[in-house]
């Protein structure tokens, strides 16, 4: 399957310890060498900016997606390859997501969470079909991971959900990853229903 787009989800804290910022960084260039656009939330800050800074201090592109309310606080990076404004944070996702030919999360706090939690249901639902990855920084998502593995075992997701998003531990495994994980199709919707 060939990856133009991924959307990178991820938090927008500076707060935060500096290895993640350093792989967020790391992610956006290792995308931009391969030829992939990134796909963000178009923050100015955080994990967000430094995917968008890895990506365009890398010859890549860098694409964000941002709502008109965020727009009117000046949260947006300003020196993106294109900024889309939606309406609202539920055309935000839904851009996002049709934009994407993969998903990759980096570490983040309930929006990001939020954001990975329903792609998994998109795609357990057949409404989104590429490959998500749970990129595990410093095992920042071990205790998601196992919620996920947990809700496959007691038979609230059935076995072939275990197989909507794959783990790993660094942008390069992440970036393999996507690039030879099978495109799923609408004939998973059989299996929504347990």
């Amino acid at each position: 399957m060939e990856i133009n787009r991924v959307c990178v989800y991820c938090a927008s804290s500076n707060k935060v310890a500096p290895i993640y910022g350093e792989v967020a960084y790391e992610l956006g260039a290792s995308l931009a060498k391969e030829g992939i656009t990134v796909i963000t939330g178009a923050g100015s800050i955080g994990l967000m900016r430094r995917v968008e800074d890895g990506a365009l201090e890398n010859n890549g592109k860098a694409i964000g997606v941002i709502p008109q309310f965020m727009v009117e606080q000046g949260w947006h990076h300003t020196e993106l390859t294109e900024l889309h404004v939606t309406k609202d944070m539920h055309e935000r996702k839904q851009m996002m997501a049709n934009l994407s030919d993969a998903v990759i999360a980096l570490p983040g706090g309930c929006g990001t969470i939020e954001e990975l939690s329903e792609i998994i249901t998109w795609k357990q639902l057949g409404l989104y079909f590429n490959p998500i990855v749970i990129l595990n920084i410093n095992g920042y998502y071990d205790h998601f991971i196992a919620q996920l593995e947990r809700t496959v075992e007691e038979h609230f997701m059935g076995e072939i959900h275990s197989r909507i998003w794959s783990v790993a531990t660094t942008p390069a495994e992440a970036i393999e990853i996507i690039k030879n994980t099978p495109r799923w199709n609408e004939s998973v919707r059989k299996y929504a229903a347990l």
